[in-house]
């Protein structure tokens, strides 16, 4: 598949996808999210990739929505707001989550709508200082969605994500840092150099290990303790059967640095 909005390059196990719609400050269209969803499966199955870093071009991360195709869609009484949402954002929510690779944001503008929330269903967030995020939803009487309801709450709390909301006010990476939205803020000019280190490192460690860590994260959002605990110890077994798990503890015992594979 040849990308006409995205930016799409490999190297040294890091895939790095680039919402290039800039001129649209990289609003989301039907096409672009396309693009975006065929990246991700890319990153499941090709094994020379080992984590992910996304990120846009220009001065914002991303806008959210287009609303010119939103626009067409109003025109028609047979088709609903909900088919973007279906065919654009949960199949890259869902893709993010699933992926059992590490996948790092760095926000490098305006995170507003859709976009604010793609970025926070990330693993890791770096942003620029300068960055907004933008719960701008209620702006125009929608409520969030691409996870907003869902991941906003555990990452700040029930009242900081409802005065977000409620408000659209915009928070700055600084901000966004002190509340616990994000791990990261940055200058600009070190941004995609910081995003880039981090990602560079977590290639070179064991992408198993990260993989089944990230299924036990998603399974605590609704387990019990008891269950979750079960779950624990069977991705425990599954990790302790890879070649890095034995890797890292002959490293240990050997007194030198591991050299992990990703299996």
């Amino acid at each position: 598949m040849s990308e006409q909005f995205i930016e799409k390059t490999l190297s040294d196990g890091v895939l790095t996808i680039m919402l290039n719609r800039p001129d649209v400050l990289n609003s989301f269209n039907y096409a672009m999210a396309e693009e975006v969803q065929s990246a991700f499966r890319e990153a499941e199955t090709n094994a020379d990739i080992r984590c992910v870093l996304l990120t846009g071009n220009g001065r914002a991360f991303c806008a959210g929505q287009d609303l010119q195709e939103v626009t067409e869609i109003a025109k028609d009484p047979n088709r609903k707001l909900s088919e973007v949402v279906h065919r654009t954002y949960n199949p890259i929510i869902k893709a993010i989550r699933n992926l059992e690779k590490p996948v790092i944001c760095a926000v490098n503008g305006t995170a507003a709508g859709a976009g604010a929330n793609i970025a926070l269903a990330c693993d890791m967030v770096i942003a620029s200082e300068d960055a907004k995020f933008i719960q701008s939803f209620s702006n125009i009487g929608l409520i969030p969605d691409s996870g907003g309801t869902y991941f906003l709450p555990r990452l700040i709390g029930l009242a900081r994500a409802t005065e977000l909301t409620f408000t659209g006010r915009p928070v700055k990476g600084p901000e966004a840092v002190a509340i616990g939205m994000i791990y990261k803020s940055v200058s600009a000019d070190e941004l995609m150099n910081e995003a880039m280190l981090l990602c560079e490192k977590f290639a070179q460690m064991p992408t198993r290990g990260y993989g089944l860590t990230k299924k036990g994260f998603n399974a605590g959002f609704s387990n019990d303790l008891e269950t979750q605990l079960n779950l624990e110890a069977d991705l425990q077994a599954e990790a302790g059967s890879t070649e890095d798990y034995h890797e890292g503890v002959a490293a240990f015992l050997e007194k030198r640095a591991p050299q992990f594979k990703g299996k």
